[in-house]
């Protein structure tokens, strides 16, 4: 009886109720097998999947190749670093990741405006792939938003080697009113394109996790950038009527398309 079943799912002969499981969720449910072992195409899905997160982790970087020239022109974009050295020193030293190095902050410090409303920054986090894939439709629908709301947005920052805890500095030499971190997530077996946005209500040196909110799995299968650009407008708003962020504040969500 399982040779059967998992026959008519190699001949892509589903009940109903499975195909209708399977279209809610990436997840590889019911995928049949051959033996004890996943089917060939299966297996080789994974793999292709695995290697594509490997990928996001270990790319670096590059504007020009995951904007374009006149993306870069347009929005003005502040390339900075922090304190990482580079991808090894990333990925073992987390701390290094959530502070500017000399240079940047003076950069940061000469070259953007102080006391915005709104302040963006993009980080490359832990998948590159999914900066370049979320960012180019993103940011323009913040941008237009914000300006629709009367909101002076500060230049937006590109920052290398980047951890959530950035946010921190970047309140400390601009105080913006609120922070949005677009940052690569850390890639799965499902995505390896997921755009997370945190956000903080006037950050702080000694904030935390706690003083932070999220909107997460902005994706092709997830979140879209128009939603994503609603909800994060939308939670910056609350932010700002209600002067804190984080555990405190309880994200009201709009109506989405």
């Amino acid at each position: 009886m399982a040779d059967e079943k998992d026959s008519a799912l190699a001949g892509g002969e589903l009940p109903e109720i499975v195909r209708k499981i399977r279209a809610r969720t990436p997840s590889r449910l019911l995928v049949g097998r051959a033996g004890a072992a996943y089917r060939t195409s299966t297996q080789m899905e994974l793999r292709e999947a695995h290697a594509a997160a490997r990928d996001a982790v270990r790319a670096e970087l590059d504007l020009q190749s995951a904007f374009g020239a006149a993306f870069l022109e347009r929005w003005d974009l502040l390339e900075v670093r922090t304190r990482a050295s580079g991808k090894d020193a990333y990925l073992l030293r987390p701390d290094l990741g959530r502070r500017f190095d000399d240079a940047s902050r003076a950069e940061i410090q000469k070259n953007c405006p102080r006391e915005s409303d709104l302040q963006i920054a993009i980080g490359d986090g832990l998948s590159v792939t999914a900066v370049a894939a979320q960012v180019p439709r993103l940011l323009p629908l913040l941008h237009e938003g914000a300006k629709a709301r009367g909101w002076k947005v500060g230049r937006t920052l590109a920052i290398h080697y980047c951890r959530v805890g950035i946010l921190n500095e970047i309140g400390e030499l601009l105080n913006p009113r609120v922070v949005v971190l677009l940052i690569g997530e850390r890639p799965g077996l499902a995505t390896a394109e997921s755009l997370s946005a945190y956000m903080a209500y006037r950050p702080r040196a000694t904030h935390t996790d706690a003083n932070r909110n999220l909107i997460s799995n902005i994706h092709g299968r997830g979140l879209s950038p128009e939603n994503a650009a609603a909800r994060i407008l939308n939670l910056a708003a609350q932010m700002m009527k209600a002067n804190t962020s984080g555990y405190l504040l309880r994200e009201e969500l709009p109506t989405l398309g």
